[in-house]
Protein backbone atom coordinates (compact mmCIF):
# COMPACT_ATOMS: atom_id res chain seq x y z
CA UNK A 1 0.00 0.00 0.00
CA UNK A 2 0.99 3.57 -0.50
CA UNK A 3 2.02 5.55 2.54
CA UNK A 4 -0.03 8.71 3.06
CA UNK A 5 1.79 11.95 2.31
CA UNK A 6 2.57 14.09 5.35
CA UNK A 7 0.42 17.16 5.74
CA UNK A 8 1.99 20.36 4.37
CA UNK A 9 1.03 22.05 7.65
CA UNK A 10 2.59 19.48 9.95
CA UNK A 11 5.19 20.86 12.33
CA UNK A 12 8.65 19.40 12.10
CA UNK A 13 11.93 20.60 13.59
CA UNK A 14 12.75 22.95 10.73
CA UNK A 15 9.35 24.64 10.76
CA UNK A 16 9.42 25.04 14.53
CA UNK A 17 12.84 26.72 14.32
CA UNK A 18 11.54 29.07 11.61
CA UNK A 19 8.49 29.93 13.73
CA UNK A 20 10.61 30.65 16.80
CA UNK A 21 13.02 32.84 14.83
CA UNK A 22 10.09 34.70 13.25
CA UNK A 23 8.56 35.34 16.67
CA UNK A 24 11.93 36.60 17.92
CA UNK A 25 12.20 39.00 15.00
CA UNK A 26 8.68 40.31 15.70
CA UNK A 27 9.55 40.90 19.37
CA UNK A 28 12.76 42.71 18.41
CA UNK A 29 10.90 44.86 15.88
CA UNK A 30 8.24 45.84 18.42
CA UNK A 31 10.88 46.62 21.04
CA UNK A 32 12.83 48.76 18.59
CA UNK A 33 9.74 50.64 17.49
CA UNK A 34 8.87 51.40 21.11
CA UNK A 35 12.37 52.73 21.81
CA UNK A 36 13.82 49.86 23.77
CA UNK A 37 14.46 49.65 27.49
CA UNK A 38 16.33 52.98 27.67
CA UNK A 39 13.26 54.93 26.59
CA UNK A 40 11.21 53.18 29.27
CA UNK A 41 13.73 54.14 31.94
CA UNK A 42 13.74 57.76 30.76
CA UNK A 43 9.93 57.77 30.83
CA UNK A 44 9.95 56.54 34.43
CA UNK A 45 12.45 59.24 35.44
CA UNK A 46 10.43 61.96 33.70
CA UNK A 47 7.28 60.76 35.44
CA UNK A 48 9.03 60.85 38.83
CA UNK A 49 10.21 64.41 38.19
CA UNK A 50 6.77 65.52 37.02
CA UNK A 51 5.00 64.13 40.07
CA UNK A 52 7.49 65.47 42.61
CA UNK A 53 6.86 69.02 43.84
CA UNK A 54 8.87 71.76 42.19
CA UNK A 55 11.32 73.73 44.39
CA UNK A 56 9.01 76.80 44.34
CA UNK A 57 6.11 74.65 45.53
CA UNK A 58 8.05 72.98 48.35
CA UNK A 59 6.90 73.97 51.83
CA UNK A 60 9.07 76.66 53.45
CA UNK A 61 10.92 75.78 56.62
Amino acid sequence: MDEPKPSPFALNRGRIVILVLGALIVVIAISTSLGGINAYQQLREANAEATSPAPSQAPAQ
